[in-house]
């Protein structure tokens, strides 16, 4: 190998000595036995993290899916009440099945 392929395979970038120097600090301040340790902790944090993303998520979705359901809720009421349906103690496919039936009848 030449002198140039050496040095382009250990030149370290300045985020790759930061690494470096804190697994020295690391092993120094609690020696290698934490290091287990250390990294399970991490993975659990890491997996708590995308647990409470992923629930957030979730969560967000519902809410969405709920406001959309709500507006098409009130429009369908409103379109009842055009109508001249009574539409108190009724389910939603009831409602609509009126609809039908009311604008099936007008024409």
């Amino acid at each position: 190998m030449s002198l140039v392929e050496w040095k382009w395979m250990f030149s370290l970038v300045g985020w790759e000595w930061l690494v470096i120097l804190i697994v020295a600090v690391v092993i120094f301040l609690w020696g290698p036995a934490k290091i287990p340790e250390l990294a399970r902790a991490l993975g659990k944090a890491k997996g708590e993290f995308e647990r409470a993303s992923k629930e957030f998520e979730e969560a967000a979705k519902i809410e969405l899916e709920k406001g959309s359901e709500s507006k098409s809720d009130d429009a369908l009421i409103e379109t009842a009440k055009k109508l001249g349906i009574s539409t108190e103690g009724k389910t939603r496919e009831q409602i609509s099945q009126e609809i039908i039936e009311k604008v099936k009848k007008s024409t």
